[in-house]
This record gives structure tokens, sequence and C-alpha cells, in this order.
């Protein structure tokens, strides 16, 4: 009798301790988001106390490539993420068969093209080298960048994911190495000029309206966003997520740290 009393009270305690985490579970109120270092990461950690105000815990984690954070968003380890453009969402979505969605835009991080070796876009050379980002959508922006300061042309119907192999002139013949966006600043030393996104080329101390030798024009379509699970899009914990990054402090902290217009805030 005792036995059966004790196996009875185990499992008592065992559906209990369940029940209690299932319930902890259903009321958690931890947002998980991953983010690229800068600015994703460091506008997300000034903001914790925000979202602490509305009950939220947040967790940021960062990453530095642009293919785990949506790994890990679409797999359900984090909440949303935060580093990417809505072109590239797109893309990603559409090669992968994911299921991600933009929860509302935050800034633009103009794109540019950088050298260490010269000065003036006028004084690259005939067959210069210049560095691209591998991915496509990526890409695609960086050959637009160079087609809108005439350095080239491509196909009509290229469009937003447009490769070397749609470029129809090129007057100077230059070469593109594609690149990891990541590694770009690393590379840039060893070749005559790369086009490098902006959460890259800030920790390396480049600033596109600075030393930038073609920027990329304030109608840029590449906004970077809140990216979550589709139908999380309206989630209570997303909207003040959104919220708090398009808040006073982030604007503060914009004009501060970035006054050379090295991301520029948007409103949706």
């Amino acid at each position: 009798m005792k036995k059966i009393l004790s196996i009875t009270l185990v499992l008592l305690l065992a559906f209990s301790l369940f029940a209690a985490g299932t319930k902890e579970q259903a009321t958690s109120k931890t947002i998980v988001v991953g983010a690229t270092p800068e600015p994703h990461a460091a506008f997300l950690n000034l903001i914790v106390e925000d979202l602490a105000a509305e009950g939220y815990t947040l967790k940021v984690q960062e990453f530095t490539d642009y293919v785990t954070p949506n790994e890990a968003l679409e797999s359900g380890e984090l909440d949303a993420n935060f580093f990417q453009h809505i072109p590239y969402l797109e893309s990603f979505n559409k090669e992968k068969g994911y299921h991600l969605a933009n929860a509302g835009g935050i800034h633009v991080e103009p794109f540019a093209l950088y050298s260490k070796k010269y000065k003036a876009l006028s004084d690259l050379p005939n067959g210069a080298t210049i560095a691209i980002p591998n991915d496509p959508t990526n890409e695609g922006r960086a050959l637009l960048l160079l087609q809108s300061a005439g350095l080239l042309t491509l196909a009509a119907n290229a469009g937003l994911e447009a490769t070397p192999l749609d470029v129809t002139a090129n007057p100077k013949n230059f070469k593109f190495r594609e690149i990891e966006a990541a590694s770009l600043p690393r590379v840039l030393q060893d070749v005559d000029a790369a086009i490098i996104n902006g959460n890259y080329a800030i920790p390396a101390g480049l600033i596109a309206t600075r030393d930038g030798l073609i920027v990329e024009g304030s109608d840029s379509p590449y906004v970077n966003v809140v990216a979550v699970k589709q139908g999380r899009e309206s989630d209570a914990a997303i909207v003040a997520l959104v919220k708090a990054l398009r808040g006073e402090k982030i604007k503060a902290y914009v004009a501060q740290h970035y006054t050379n217009g090295e991301v520029v805030l948007v409103s949706k």
C-alpha cells in the first residue's frame, strides 16, 4: 500500500511540475531577438528597460552572418530578428521556402563603395577589381549602385537580384569578386574597391557620407526591418518591440552617434 501511495505521490508531483512549466511557458513574456552587432544589437540593448516597463524581458542574441538568424527564426529559436532589409527577406523566403514576415521598418543604412587605394571615383583604373556581396539581393543592390553612377549598364530586366552576368556594358572593364558580406571590410585592402553593407561598414570605422566614393540615395528601398514568423506580426510583444525601436531613445541615440547619416530612421 505504501509503495502504491509513493508512486501516486511521485506521479502527482511530476504532473504538478509539468503543469507549472506549461503555465509558465504559456504566460512567458520573454522576447528573444537575433541581431547583427551594430547598429541593430546596439538599438535593442538600448530598449531593454523600455520593454521591461511594458512587462517584457528582452534577450538579444548576436549573429555575425545573414543566414543563421533567419534559420533560427524559422525554427522557432527566436521570436524575431533585426538585421535585414525587405528585398533580402523576400529573397530568403523564396529561396528557402521560409515563412518570415516584415513586422515593421526601422532604418536605412546607406550602401556605399569604399576604397583604401583611391580617393575619388574617377581614380578607379581600367580593370579595377571591385568586391561585392555574394548574397542575391545585396549583390544586385551593389550592381545597381554602380549603374546609378554610370559605371556600368545592366540588362533592363535584371531587377533587384542582378548578377555580374546581367552586365551589358562595362566601359572600364571592372572585375568583380563576390564575397560574403561580413568579410568585405577585411578584404577592402586587397581589392581596388568594395561595396559594403552599413552594418558591416560601421564597426569597421567606415562612414558612407565621409568615406564612400558612391553612396546610395535616401530613396533606398532597402529598409531594415524587424522580421518574425508569418502570423506573429500583430503579437502584442512584437508590436511593443517595434514601438520601442521607433521611440525617442533610438532617435536620440542616432542623432548623437550617427551624425554623418550612417543610419537614417524611417517611420514605417
